[in-house]
């Protein structure tokens, strides 16, 4: 058996829990590793209920521990698979449903749309489970249209609304608007990579990167602007700049040949090198956004940095 990606919608905890021990209780006697990935007090009324010796099998994670970053959680439930790869995994879990921006959201439910796809070598089940009580009627929508599968009071059921990569596979013209806070910094994609890693690095230092965002940003600008090079237009350019709660570092193709918006969620296959490169970008940053026409192609990428603005001496405010 392969991956199994189901989804539950609640009103009720007392629903929720009915289906979560069932879960449990299949998952012990199939000699499953279990890991729950739930609101603490969800988490606790489960873990108390098992016999002690069965609590060993069950490993709690936090939310952010799973849900870092869309481009993470498909690589942490990658590693979850294949660590217990001699038996089955199942996942409980929350996903990401109401918090941040419209972006952010469609993002994580992108990353839905392609995990029957990019996990489907798998032995793993995950269940998500959302409350319709917090969700959107969009939200709603996104839920049904990602999951195959959906788990109703006689249990679980083929999904007729299923849409799977089809649900966010458009990739759209430009990304949404957002306020620019300060300069924005501009370096062109020339033939040397490492002289444009150098640059990046020198450009993240004096604008105040921290060590951490300086490494991931180079590391994924350095894939993307390797892509540039090799499989578009050969030229393109790098702007960095401030936003609202983060750094956001564009790079832009003068081709447009980069139409699918899943690329780098999708299982990498070296006979496509361009997969690799944004695999490799997308678990480098917390968002990517891919973007553009026939023409050109813009990939975004966001950081999440909440320094206040009150430590920024240059807050002049444009869209971008």
């Amino acid at each position: 058996m392969t991956f199994e990606h189901q989804g539950l919608l609640f009103g009720h905890d007392n629903r929720f829990h009915e289906v979560a021990r069932e879960r449990l209780r299949s998952a012990r006697t199939a000699g499953a590793h279990t890991f729950l990935v739930l609101s603490p007090h969800r988490a606790s009324v489960l873990i108390d209920e098992l016999p002690p010796d069965e609590r060993a099998r069950v490993r709690v994670l936090a939310h952010e521990e799973l849900y870092d970053a869309p481009g993470r959680t498909l690589a942490a439930l990658h590693r979850m698979a294949l660590t217990h790869s001699s038996s089955r995994v199942t996942v409980i879990a929350e996903p990401p449903r109401t918090a941040g921006s419209t972006m952010e959201l469609r993002e994580w439910h992108r990353l839905e749309s392609v995990l029957a796809t990019a996990l489907a070598p798998t032995r793993m089940t995950l269940l998500c489970a959302y409350d319709e009580r917090g969700l959107s009627p969009a939200a709603r929508k996104a839920v049904v249209a990602t999951h195959p599968t959906l788990i109703g009071t006689s249990g679980s059921r083929p999904n007729p609304g299923y849409l799977g990569t089809s649900a966010f596979g458009t990739r759209p013209a430009a990304p949404d608007p957002l306020p620019v806070h300060g300069p924005v910094h501009r370096l062109e994609i020339g033939h040397s990579l490492p002289l444009l890693r150098r640059d990046l690095n020198m450009l993240c230092t004096a604008v105040g990167l921290s060590a951490h965002h300086r490494d991931s940003l180079t590391v994924a600008v350095n894939e993307l602007s390797a892509n540039v090079l090799e499989h578009g237009a050969g030229k393109g350019s790098v702007s960095l700049w401030r936003t609202d709660g983060r750094w956001v570092c564009d790079v832009f193709d003068e081709g447009g040949e980069l139409s699918d918006p899943l690329t780098g969620y999708r299982p990498v296959n070296t006979l496509r090198p361009r997969g690799y490169g944004l695999w490799i970008a997308r678990q480098s940053c917390d968002f990517l956004e891919i973007c553009g026409d026939r023409t050109e192609t813009l990939i975004r990428l966001h950081f999440l940095d909440p320094t206040p603005a009150s430590t920024r001496t240059d807050t002049d405010q444009v869209s971008r």
